[in-house]
């Protein structure tokens, strides 16, 4: 059984001392112990919590925390405050305080991984048990392979790079500088392409790899096929969430935001500053612009121009789309509607009919 919060020890400072460490102003009673951070939702007497946003502040009433840090602006009337300019990187200052992130990179290469010869490993490189790095594989300086993670043939890895457990980069990918790579992610896999030749499908070339940028980090069990001629490439500073798919050929621009569950088909290409929600899904050979946002599920069948955002099945500008989710909404009644009117009309065109007898009459 998981320790509880009170089986931890708890190492206490002042809110001063708090407010000092994150560079905060200090509002209310500075002698306020402080044990430890948690969200609104979780924190207890001894924590210090967030506020980000006005809207929020009603939910501090319910709220057990000492005391919370807010941006500068921002009033708190019932508890001590410490004011900051930026309220996440202060929080996440604080919560590295009272939690330190556990080092796990041990030192060196574990004489339980298994390293080729014919590999050359930079300075300050570790790869831990049960790691596996191929022939004539490069890997740049203070990068860390964790345990399970293979690096096939030829690949290309820059500095500080961090490859987690169970991922797999095949042949011939390239990685640029500080990049994370999560648990279970494949890169460079083939990509689903065929021919059908006499009845039979016959896969496609698969003689392209996978480059990746720098400052690119690829979320847990995500894949990126390989190109069948040339690179699927990943831009610089691109972030991609888990559990999605990139198929081959396709070019995805820098500074791109791709959220989880996103499916990309082949030979795709984004601009620079894109962002996916959830579950949006691209047909092949299609092209989105610059800063173009694509709302969650969108099912994107035509190019998408610069600044643009779409949303719905099939994707549409997000105006059109909110026109015709309102018609929709509208259907149940305005079927009611039809069918009175088709009633009253039946009942028109009979007295028309019984009108024109009584005349013929």
């Amino acid at each position: 059984m998981a320790p509880s919060k009170k089986d931890v020890p708890v190492k206490t400072m002042a809110l001063s001392a708090l407010a000092e460490l994150v560079g905060g102003r200090l509002l209310g009673d500075g002698t306020t112990l402080i044990g430890g951070a948690a969200i609104l939702r979780d924190a207890v007497a001894g924590d210090v919590t967030l506020v980000d946003k006005p809207r929020l502040l009603k939910q501090l009433v319910n709220c057990r925390a000492s005391a919370v840090v807010v941006p500068r602006g921002i009033q708190v009337e019932c508890r001590p405050t410490v004011e900051v300019d930026d309220v996440h990187a202060a929080f996440a200052r604080i919560v590295a305080h009272f939690r330190p992130p556990r080092c796990t990179t041990g030192a060196g290469v574990s004489p339980d991984a298994q390293v080729s010869s014919t590999a050359r490993l930079g300075t300050d490189v570790v790869v831990h048990p049960g790691a596996t790095i191929s022939d004539d594989v490069t890997i740049g300086s203070g990068s860390v392979i964790h345990a399970g993670a293979r690096l096939m043939a030829g690949c290309r890895v820059g500095c500080d790079v961090t490859v987690f457990p169970n991922a797999v980069l095949y042949e011939g990918t390239v990685v640029g500088d500080r990049v994370v790579i999560h648990a279970g992610a494949v890169i460079g896999a083939y990509g689903f392409g065929y021919e059908t030749v006499a009845g039979q499908h016959k896969r496609s070339a698969q003689l392209g790899n996978v480059e990746i940028g720098d400052d690119v980090e690829i979320g847990a069990c995500t894949t990126v096929d390989r190109g069948t001629y040339g690179p699927t490439r990943i831009g610089d500073g691109t972030k991609i969430d888990n559990l999605v798919m990139i198929a081959h050929n396709c070019s995805i621009g820098r500074h791109n935001l791709i959220c989880s569950q996103v499916g990309i088909a082949g030979s795709c290409t984004t601009g620079d500053y894109v962002v996916m929600a959830g579950q949006v899904g691209l047909r092949d050979h299609i092209d989105v612009g610059h800063r173009a946002v694509l709302g969650a599920k969108a099912g994107v069948m035509n190019n998408i121009p610069d600044g643009a955002v779409f949303v719905g099945i099939p994707a549409t500008p997000e105006r059109e789309q909110r026109l015709k989710q309102a018609a929709w909404a509208k259907l149940p009644e305005m079927r009611k509607e039809f069918l009175s009117l088709q009633k009253r009309l039946a009942e028109l065109v009979a007295k028309l009919d019984e009108a024109g007898q009584c005349k013929v009459a």
